[in-house]
This record gives C-alpha cells, sequence and structure tokens, in this order.
C-alpha cells in the first residue's frame, strides 16, 4: 500500500477504505509518512468529504493510536459530556455535580483552553490545591466513591489527533467537519464511557456559524459514536452571546458556584438542565427528560449538588473553604464599569469579540506556553433583549493592568449594541440530534 495512491482515490472523490485510512494514520503518528504526503490528503478530504464509514475508520483509528481508558470497574452507566467551545461555558463545573448528585456516574477528561479564556482544568487551578492530574486507579476511585472525576487528559490519548490537528492548523483544513468530528470523537472514545452528551455550539462565540453545518456536525459525531456502541445525542445550543454572565476563570468559578447555590443565570441554568436531562435519561436514571429536570432543579434546592461540588474538590486536594467563601478565589486589581450612553435595549453583542476582549485582559492563551491570569475577565451585567437606560452598568471589566481594562472598555461599549427591542428572541436550543431522528425548533 503507498500513501501515494491514497491521495489519488480521495482526490478523484473515491471511498477510502479502513485498510487505507489505518495505513496512513498509523504511518504518519510513526513518522513513516512525511508532512507534504499528509498535508496533500488533508486537502484532498477537505475538498472531497468523507461520508460515515469513513470518518468512523478514521476516528477509530485515531483512538486506536493511543492508550484508551478502560472504566468497566466503574458501578453504573458511565456518562461523559462534550462542549464544542464557546464564551463563558463552565458548564462542566455546575453539570458535573448536578448529575452526579443525582447518583449517574459522571466520567470526565478535560484540556486548558487555548484561546479566549482557559478550558476547565484552568478554571479548577483557581482553587487552591485542585490536582487535575488524576492516575487511572484514582481516576476510577473517585468516581465509584462520589460519581465524579474531572480530570487532564493522559499525554497518549489520541496522539494521532495532536499530530494531524497541528498539520490541520497550518494548512487551511482546520474546518472540515468530516476532520472536525473525528478529532473531537477520537478524545471522548478513547475513554470508555457507555454514553456521550455533545453540546454543538452555534453562533458568534463559536466554531460553527451556520445551523446547517452544526447539524451537520452534530449528525457526524452522533454517528461516530453510535458506530462503535455508545449512546450519544447531539445537542445544538446557542452561542451568538456568552453564557451566563462571567468570562474569565475564577469569575467563571464563582458563577459555577452561585448557580449550585440556587442563584445562576438563567441561560446556564437551562443548558445544564437540558444536557442533564439527556445525561440521566442515557445513564438510565430518569424515564423522560421532564422527570430527569425535576431530578436536576431537586438536587440544587436541596443542596446535594452543592456538595457535590464540594466532595469534588476535597477528593482532588482542592481546599473547599474556597467553595464555601468565594472572596479566597483570585481576584483582579481593579474593576471597570461599562456604561450605556443610550436607551433602549441590548440588540446584539458579538460573542466572539467579547472572548478576544477576555484574552486580551490575559484571561486565556495566545500560545501554548502562555501564562493565563486566573482573576481577570469581564462580568456582563446586562444580556440581550435586557432593557437599558442611559447610566446603566452593562459590563464590568476585572483587570490587572488599568490600561488595557480601559482599551477593552470602549472596545466593549461598540459590541453591545443599545437599539429598539428585537422583534424575536433568540433559542437557548436549536436541535436534537439522535441515531434515529432530528428535532430542529
Amino acid at each position: 500500500m503507498r500513501i501515494y495512491d491514497i491521495i489519488q482515490n480521495k482526490r478523484d472523490g473515491h471511498e477510502l477504505s479502513t485498510e487505507e485510512i489505518e495505513f496512513f494514520v498509523e504511518g504518519y503518528t510513526k513518522g513513516e509518512i512525511p508532512d507534504y504526503q499528509i498535508s496533500a490528503l488533508l486537502m484532498a478530504i477537505y475538498l472531497k468529504q468523507m461520508n460515515t464509514a469513513e470518518i468512523v475508520a478514521l476516528t477509530n483509528a485515531m483512538v486506536k493510536s493511543g492508550d484508551t481508558v478502560d472504566l468497566s470497574s466503574i458501578k453504573g452507566v458511565k456518562v461523559d459530556k462534550h462542549s464544542t467551545g464557546g464564551v463563558g461555558d463552565k458548564t462542566t463545573l455546575v453539570l458535573g455535580p448536578m448529575v452526579a448528585a443525582c447518583g449517574l456516574p459522571v466520567v470526565k477528561m478535560s484540556g486548558r483552553g487555548l484561546g479566549h479564556t482557559g478550558g476547565t482544568l484552568d478554571k479548577l487551578d483557581a482553587i487552591e490545591g485542585f490536582n487535575t492530574v488524576v492516575s487511572k486507579e484514582d481516576f476510577i476511585d473517585i468516581v465509584n466513591e462520589i460519581n465524579i472525576c474531572i480530570s487532564g487528559q493522559t499525554a497518549n490519548i489520541a496522539p494521532a489527533d495532536k499530530k494531524f490537528y497541528a498539520l490541520r492548523d497550518v494548512t487551511a483544513t482546520v474546518d472540515s467537519l468530516a476532520l472536525i468530528a473525528s478529532s473531537i470523537m477520537s478524545k471522548k472514545l478513547a475513554l470508555l464511557s457507555d454514553a456521550i452528551v455533545l453540546d454543538v455550539k452555534l453562533g458568534s462565540g463559536a466554531f460553527m456559524k451556520d445551523i446547517n453545518h452544526a447539524i451537520e456536525l452534530a449528525k457526524n459525531m452522533v454517528n461516530i459514536g453510535e458506530e462503535v456502541g455508545r449512546k450519544t445525542v447531539g445537542v445544538i445550543t446557542n452561542m451568538d452571546e456568552p453564557l451566563g454572565f462571567a468570562i474569565g476563570n475564577a469569575l467563571e468559578v464563582i458563577e459555577a458556584i452561585e448557580t449550585l447555590e440556587g442563584n445562576g443565570p438563567k441561560d446556564l441554568v437551562d443548558l445544564c438542565l437540558e444536557l442533564g436531562g439527556h445525561m440521566l435519561v442515557l445513564g438510565k436514571k430518569a424515564d423522560s427528560i421532564d422527570d430527569a429536570k425535576k431530578q436536576l432543579r431537586d438536587v440544587i434546592e436541596n443542596g446535594k449538588a452543592l456538595e457535590k461540588l464540594k466532595e469534588l474538590v476535597e477528593k482532588q486536594g482542592g481546599d473547599v473553604s474556597f467553595i464555601e467563601d468565594k472572596s479566597k478565589l483570585p481576584t483582579a486589581k481593579h474593576k471597570i464599569e461599562v456604561k450605556s450612553e443610550k436607551n433602549g435595549f441590548i440588540q446584539f453583542m458579538n460573542a466572539e469579540d467579547i472572548g478576544k476582549y477576555a484574552l486580551e485582559l490575559g484571561a486565556g492563551r495566545e500560545t501554548k506556553d502562555s501564562e493565563i491570569d486566573l482573576a481577570v475577565g469581564i462580568v456582563l451585567k446586562k444580556k440581550v433583549d435586557d432593557k437599558v437606560s442611559v447610566g446603566d452598568v452593562l459590563a464590568v471589566i476585572h483587570t490587572d493592568d488599568l490600561e488595557k481594562g480601559k482599551s477593552v472598555a470602549e472596545k466593549l461599549k461598540k459590541t453591545m449594541v443599545v437599539g429598539d427591542k428585537n422583534s424575536e428572541h433568540k433559542k437557548l436550543i436549536y436541535g436534537i440530534i439522535t441515531k434515529d431522528s432530528e428535532t430542529i425548533y
């Protein structure tokens, strides 16, 4: 078998066999096939696309390139959740404890962020002592004991994906839906859970800007999961504005705690109920989404979800007093209020721009080696469709650099557009994709 022939086959629009796909994935991972030939193949895939069988084969080959985490010794149905990424997305910190408090094992291997804010692991760094480097054995023990563990991925999870992604990034092939789906699912499937709920973000602050592309991506990922025996559901959700009010690592931890205390933003709460509802149904802890949502509301109201977060922090070496006293979390030196100069309603805000402003303050990484400032970020005081008057505070900038904060404040005024009331409110949930059905609202 020759890589030349595989490139030619895909260039001419032919379906690649499982053997051909396994050949080039293994060869590139081992360094036996050069970058220039895989670059040509990636472009051929980008232009000619892949069908479901090819995408499943590619995903499986990338999973096989590294380690898998056997979870069979964890009692019950193990459920994982993945988000395709957005601005202010602290869902795991809220949803994980909620679902675990309902008695369902939540297995979560997360990453560190590259972009406007940190990933889940970076947010957890705001809690003193929290250990995100957990051995497989300890991971399993913790889940068996308290129904949840949040750990970093081992270095050898889907190493092929790391190599392919680095090449996609410099060959203008990142936004191939087949390559996106296989990249995401290769990391998910390496963790041998029983079911996966996918939060596919759509909007200005998401990778997917178009509803049709979001639907296709969700279908691809659900098909991959189901083909390898994982119950999988895709939920397409709104990312035209940040999720909740807080954007920034410690700020998002504070908002997550407040949500578990029963004082969370409506969009964050509603999203956690929707995603958690599907997790509980897949995990056979509820017969319907409505029943599942009731259980999830109950564990917030009776305090069990907040207690579960404290158990998680304690089990992973963190200082629980940071949950009990949020003022202990990292705090920025300066706060700058951004005030409205008009009467009206918030018509629009560009989530991607707001994410970039948080990055400018130091809340995220420009490169993988960048240092994150856990304290800085932006807290919105108004969301789309909210009424505002002249002088109302639209947002508060948390910054350690006063000049940088003032610059961001001026930019933020322009991206939070005040005008007439929108004729139609944006949906939070755009659709649900399963193996057998597609519901678009």
